[in-house]
């Protein structure tokens, strides 16, 4: 038998590795944080447990990338959708909502991913998480930031406010109330991005 090359070994590791990712956000998405076990994972993706361990040292940071993959796709998704559009506040707009639209849709995930980075093993960065970074940078930049280092932060901070607004259990926040506040704050359109059925709420700006 032939062996194979580096590129087809490394292209094999990057589907296993992907596959782990998509596994743990159905785990943690179907049973909680928890209940969920690298085994569990491991079973989903179709790979072997130690394999798991080979890329992620433990279920916490394995998590993070996964969600911080998840966020990533779906707002290259939202941003990339046809029409396509280079317009600044458009681009805003959309990224706006795929966050949002991932705490209504996601909400097991998104609440245990916020919960994770609050605990004192705090930020994981990671190859996800940089390349969600660098979305936000450039939508930031293409709105037409004149300090990209200022406002990339507060933009990513304002999100995270809103994504844990919606989850509060017991208090949460209707997405179309805080999606009309950031909206507000940014000079957006209502009617820009995906905006939800019904029209802005009663007294939104």
């Amino acid at each position: 038998m032939t062996p194979r090359s580096p590129s087809v070994n490394e292209e094999l590791r990057r589907r296993s590795r992907e596959r782990i990712l998509e596994a743990a956000v159905e785990v943690v998405g179907q049973g909680g944080f928890e209940a969920a076990t690298l085994a569990d994972i491991a079973r989903r993706a179709g790979v072997a447990r130690g394999l798991v361990s080979y890329y992620f040292p433990g279920k916490r940071p394995l998590l993070q990338s996964a969600v911080h993959r998840l966020m990533h796709r779906t707002l290259a998704a939202a941003l990339e959708r046809e029409p396509r559009t280079e317009d600044g506040a458009e681009r805003l707009a959309r990224a706006i909502d795929a966050v949002l639209g991932l705490a209504v849709d996601r909400p097991m995930v998104m609440r245990t991913h916020m919960a994770v980075i609050l605990q004192d093993e705090g930020f994981v960065r990671c190859e996800e998480q940089q390349q969600l970074a660098f979305l936000l940078r450039d939508t930031v930049e293409r709105y037409g930031s004149e300090d990209v280092e200022r406002d990339y932060p507060l933009l990513r901070a304002l999100l995270m406010g809103a994504v844990v607004a919606v989850l509060l259990p017991g208090a949460p926040m209707p997405a179309a109330r805080l999606r009309a506040e950031l909206f507000h704050r940014y000079g957006l359109a209502w009617e820009s991005g995906a905006p939800p059925d019904g029209g802005p709420p009663d007294g939104a700006l």
